[in-house]
C-alpha cells in the first residue's frame, strides 16, 4: 500500500475535556511490523520526529466530522483527533481507516457501539432511518418517551438521530407544554418522566436544543422540570431562588438590552449545572462538553460587549476612585470589576491581552491604589485580588506604572508601599491575605520575568527604585522586632540569654517569616542591590537576633537567610560575617538547642557542612579559631572535627609554602625545572603552560623587588594590606584578630594562597591562589603543581 502524505494537526483530550495541541506533522497510513497492522503514522514537519503511531483497530469507533476532522478514542479516558488543512487528504485517510474495519465509506461513524440487547429492544429505530420516530406529545406517552431519550445515550449515532427528530418537531416546546399541565394537575409520575426527559435531553450534547432551552420564555420550565428529582420526597425551589432570592445588581445601568439577556442567561444555565444537575460520573463527563461550551462562548461575548461599551466601563471607574461615592456603592463596583476580570480568564491570549490594555487605558491601577488603602475588609480583598490578575497577566505593565510614581506623590501611598502595608497589616490570624500578596510581590521583583529585549534597563531601574522607595517599608517590621539587641554585645560570649525583644506573639512571627522569605528570595537573585542594603542596615545581624525566637520557625528562616547567603560564596559577604563575629548567634543556637536531634539542629549542621565541603577557607579559620573549644564535644557528626582539620591542613601548607620562600629564587631545584618544561597531557595542557610562563615572568620580578627591598631594611612597608617582604620561615598566626592577613608574592613554582586569615582587600589573583591548593591536595606526584 502506499503512503498517502497529509498535513494534520494531532490533538489529544485532556482530563478538562480541553483539546490539547500535540503538533503539526504529515500522517500516513501503512503497515507496521510491531503492531501487526495497518498503522496511522504521523510525523512532525518541523524535525520529522513521531507525533502518532495508532493501529487501526477493527473494533474502534472512528467517527468524521466537519469533512476535516477524524475522531476516535484509543483506550478508557484517550480520545485522539486528527484535524485536516484539506478536505481531500480527510476523505483519504477515512477511506483506509473503512478498508480495514470493512466499513462503508460514506458513512461519518465507523462502529455503533451497543449491545444486542439493546438492539433487540429497539428494533423500531432501523440503522438506516434517517430520524428517530418520536411517539405522540402526550401524557399517556410520557414514560415511553422517557425510556426512548435514556436508551438512546449510549449510542452516538441515535443520540444525533434523536436530536435531530427533538428539532425539527419542534418537539421542546410541546414537552414543556406538558410540564405545566402537569404542575397544574399535581401529576407527580409525569413529571418525574419530564425530569428524566429534560436530564436525558441536556446529556444529548447538542447546542441547537441548548439554543432553544435557554432561551427566555423556555429556561425557567426547563429549571421547573429539574426540580421533580424522583430521588427526592420533596421538589426543590430552583425557579423560586432564581426569580426571588438571586438579586441582578446593576452597578451602573446597563441600557443594551441584548447584553442583559445575556447576563441573565448565563447566569442561570451556571445555575443549572452547578447546582442542579447532579455531579456527572467519569462516564457522563463528557455528556456535558457542550454545555461548558456554552458557557464559556457567553462570557466571551458579554465580555466583549462590556469593553466596547466605553461609557459604561468609564463610568465605573469615575465612581471607583470619586471620594464621594459611598461605602456600599464602591463595594458593589470593586466587585464588578473583581468578576469582570474573572470572567475575562476564558478569553483567548490576544483577546484578553486586549481586555487588560483597555483596564490600564481607563486607570485600574490608580483606582486600585485608592482602594487598596481603604479600611474596608471587603473592599480590599477584592482588590487584592483584582491586582493579583494583573500582576499575573503582565508584571512590566505593574512595574511602569510603579516607577512613574515618585514623581507625582509621596513615598507612602505608592502602590508597592500600599501592597506592602496591607500585607505588614493582615488582620487574618492565618495571614491568608499577605501570604498572597508576598506571591505578588516576589513576582514583581522578580528578575526572570522582566523584559530584556524591548527594555533593556527595566531590571536595574525597577531594583533601583524597589531598594530606594519601598524596601524600607518591607523591612520595617524586622527591623523594629530586633531594634533592642545592641545591647547583647554587653552579654559574655556564649551566654545562652533569650533575647526578650524576639516576638512571641504567632501572628508577628508569621509575618516576620515571610517578610524573610522574601529577603532570602532577594539574596539570591538580586546580588548587587541586596548586598549593598544588608551591608548599611547590618541586616544579617538583626535577622540572626531571631535565632533566639520560641517560634522554631522564624530561627530556620533566619538561618536559611544566613544560608543563603553563605552559599554565594562572595568574600564580601564573609568578611562582614567575620568583623561581625556573627556565627555567635548560630552557635549559641545550636549549643541551646542540647541534643535533641530536630530539624534546627540538621540545618545548623548543614551550614557547617557546607563550609566544610566547599572549603571556604576564611570561615573555617574563623570558626576553629573563635568557637572550636564550645564545638569540639560534638561527636556525633564529624563536621567539626573536619573544619579542624582542615584549618590545620592550611597551616600546615602555608608553613610549607613559607619554608620553601627561603631559597635562593634562582635556584629552582631539578624536579621544579623539569615540572615547568613538562608537556603536561591534561585536555587543558597548553593554555596552563601558557599561563605558568606569564604568571612566572610577573611574579619572579615582583619577588626579586621584594627581596631587594628586604635587604634595605624595607620590612614595614605596606600597599593596601598587602606584604611587600619576604615572610618568616613560618606563618604569623593571630588567631583572634580576624581582620589581620598576611599575603605574600612569590614563584609559581612555590604557589602562594591567602593565610587562613581574612585579608582587606579582594586581591584578582585570589581565585588562582586558592585553585592551585586543591590541585596541590589532588596531586601528591608534584606537589608546588599549578592547576588552570
Amino acid at each position: 500500500m502506499s503512503d498517502t502524505r497529509r498535513r494534520v494537526k494531532v490533538y489529544t483530550l485532556n482530563e478538562d475535556r480541553q483539546w490539547d495541541d500535540r503538533g503539526t506533522g504529515h500522517v500516513s497510513s501503512t503497515f507496521v511490523e510491531r503492531l501487526k497492522g495497518i498503522s496511522l503514522l504521523v510525523r512532525a514537519e518541523s524535525d520529522g520526529s513521531l507525533l502518532l503511531e495508532s493501529k487501526i483497530s477493527p473494533n474502534t469507533a472512528y467517527q468524521k466530522q466537519q469533512d476535516t476532522l477524524i475522531v476516535w478514542s484509543e483506550a478508557d479516558n484517550y480520545d485522539l483527533a486528527l484535524s485536516f488543512q484539506e478536505k481531500a487528504g480527510c476523505d483519504e485517510i477515512w477511506e483506509k481507516i473503512c478498508q480495514v474495519q470493512g466499513k462503508d465509506p460514506s458513512l461519518d461513524i465507523t462502529q455503533d457501539p451497543i449491545d444486542e440487547s439493546e438492539e433487540e429492544r429497539f428494533e423500531e429505530i432501523p440503522e438506516t432511518s434517517h430520524l428517530v420516530e418520536l411517539p405522540p406529545c402526550e401524557l399517556s406517552r410520557l414514560e415511553e418517551i422517557a425510556d426512548l431519550v435514556t436508551a438512546v445515550l449510549s449510542s452516538p449515532i441515535r443520540r444525533e438521530k434523536l436530536a435531530l427528530a427533538l428539532m425539527s418537531e419542534g418537539y421542546i416546546k410541546k414537552l414543556l407544554g406538558l410540564f405545566r399541565v402537569c404542575e397544574d394537575l399535581d401529576n407527580r409520575e409525569g413529571l418525574h418522566h419530564l425530569y428524566e426527559i429534560v436530564r436525558g435531553v441536556l446529556f444529548l450534547n447538542k447546542a441547537a436544543l441548548f439554543e432553544v432551552m435557554f432561551s427566555d420564555d423556555c429556561i425557567m420550565d426547563v429549571v421547573g422540570c429539574l426540580e421533580y428529582d424522583p430521588a427526592l420526597v420533596q421538589p426543590k425551589r430552583h425557579r423560586e431562588f432564581l426569580t426571588k432570592t438571586a438579586k441582578f445588581k446593576e452597578v451602573i445601568p446597563i441600557t443594551d438590552s441584548e447584553l442583559r439577556q445575556k447576563i441573565h442567561q448565563t447566569y442561570r444555565v451556571q445555575y443549572i449545572q452547578d447546582i442542579i444537575l447532579p455531579t456527572p460520573s467519569v462516564f457522563e463527563d463528557n455528556f456535558l462538553s457542550t454545555l461548558n461550551s456554552f458557557i464559556f462562548f457567553n462570557k466571551v461575548e458579554i465580555v466583549s460587549m462590556l469593553q466596547e461599551d466605553e461609557k459604561f466601563l468609564t463610568e465605573v471607574f469615575a465612581q471607583l476612585t470619586d471620594e464621594a461615592t459611598e461605602d456600599s456603592k464602591r463595594r458593589e463596583l470593586v466587585n464588578f470589576v473583581k468578576e469582570f476580570c474573572a470572567f475575562s480568564q476564558t478569553l483567548q491570549p490576544q483577546n484578553r491581552d486586549a481586555f487588560f490594555k483597555t483596564l490600564a487605558n481607563l486607570g485600574i491601577l490608580p483606582a486600585l491604589e485608592i482602594v487598596m488603602g481603604m479600611d474596608d475588609l471587603q473592599v480590599r480583598a477584592a482588590a487584592t485580588d483584582i491586582f493579583s490578575y494583573l500582576v499575573e497577566f503582565s508584571p512590566s505593565m505593574v512595574r511602569e506604572f510603579v516607577m512613574q510614581e515618585p514623581q507625582q506623590t509621596d513615598d507612602d501611598v505608592l502602590l508597592i508601599n500600599v501592597v506592602i502595608k496591607q500585607m505588614i497589616c493582615d488582620s487574618d490570624p492565618e495571614l491568608g491575605g499577605a501570604v498572597q500578596l508576598m506571591g505578588l510581590l516576589r513576582t514583581l521583583i522578580d528578575p526572570e520575568n522582566m523584559l530584556a529585549s524591548t527594555n533593556k534597563t527595566e531590571k536595574t531601574e525597577f531594583l533601583s527604585f524597589f531598594y530606594k522607595y519601598c524596601m524600607h517599608v518591607l523591612t520595617a517590621p524586622l527591623l523594629a522586632n530586633t531594634a533592642h539587641d545592641k545591647n547583647s554585645k554587653d552579654v559574655p560570649e556564649g551566654s545562652n540569654k533569650i533575647n526578650p525583644v524576639c516576638p512571641d506573639n504567632f501572628q508577628t512571627a508569621q509575618l516576620l517569616a515571610l517578610i524573610l522569605e522574601l529577603l532570602t528570595f532577594c539574596v539570591e537573585h538580586h546580588t548587587y542591590h541586596i548586598k549593598t542594603y544588608i551591608m548599611n542596615k547590618d541586616l544579617l545581624r538583626r535577622v540572626l537576633v531571631l535565632m533566639n525566637s520560641k517560634h522554631t520557625f522564624l530561627a530556620l528562616c533566619a538561618l536559611r537567610f544566613m544560608r543563603r547567603i553563605i552559599g554565594l560564596k562572595d568574600e564580601y559577604y564573609n568578611r562582614y560575617i567575620i568583623k561581625g563575629n556573627l556565627f555567635e548567634p548560630v552557635i549559641n543556637a545550636l549549643l541551646d538547642n542540647g541534643t535533641r536531634y530536630n530539624l534546627l539542629n540538621s540545618a545548623i549542621i548543614e551550614l557547617f557542612e557546607f563550609i566544610k565541603v566547599e572549603d571556604i577557607k576564611s570561615l573555617i579559620a574563623h570558626i576553629v579559631d573563635n568557637f572550636y573549644n564550645a564545638l569540639e564535644s560534638i561527636e556525633y557528626v564529624q563536621t567539626f572535627k573536619g573544619l579542624k582539620g582542615r584549618y590545620e591542613q592550611e597551616k600546615d601548607r602555608q608553613s610549607q609554602r613559607h619554608s620553601r620562600y627561603r631559597r635562593d629564587a634562582r635556584s629552582l631545584d631539578e624536579d621544579e625545572e623539569l615540572w615547568f618544561n613538562d608537556d603536561d597531557d591534561d585536555d587543558d595542557g597548553e593554555a596552563v603552560e601558557k599561563r605558568m610562563e606569564d604568571d612566572f615572568s610577573d611574579s619572579y620580578g615582583k619577588y626579586m623587588e621584594a627581596k631587594k627591598g628586604a635587604a634595605s631594611g624595607a620590612n614595614g612597608a605596606n600597599n593596601n594590606g598587602k606584604a611587600a617582604a619576604i615572610p618568616p620561615a613560618s606563618p604569623v598566626v593571630t588567631p583572634n584578630n580576624s581582620s589581620a592577613s598576611v599575603k605574600t608574592v612569590g614563584l609559581p613554582a612555590t604557589p602562594v594562597v591567602k593565610t587562613a586569615l581574612v585579608g582587606l582587600v579582594d586581591y584578582p589573583d585570589d581565585e588562582d591562589e586558592e585553585e592551585e591548593d586543591e590541585e596541590e591536595e589532588q596531586s601528591p606526584r608534584k606537589r608546588p603543581r599549578l592547576s588552570s
